[in-house]
């Protein structure tokens, strides 16, 4: 039984590192924004990369970090 739950939170664990990652390098890493102002973890993760794979994971977990962050981004303005 200790043995499955640690399982379960070492998978949870490695969810929550992956989540968003297009979304926070877009906002705290200079220059990765490109200048979008909405949605910039979305637009960082169909870029064109050899890491395209990890966007099948990354996007929708993107998608739904950058709406719950738009009233943030449409107070900041765009990502320099």
């Amino acid at each position: 039984m200790i043995a499955k739950l640690s399982r379960l939170l070492l998978l949870a664990a490695c969810m929550v590192s992956l989540t968003g990652c297009g979304s926070i390098i877009s906002r705290t890493v200079s220059g990765q924004g490109h200048g979008n102002q909405y949605y910039p973890g979305v637009q960082w993760d169909v870029r064109d990369t050899p890491w395209r794979f990890l966007t099948i994971i990354d996007l929708p977990l993107s998608l739904v970090v950058d709406t719950l962050l738009l009233p943030v981004d449409i107070h900041h303005g765009p990502y320099e």
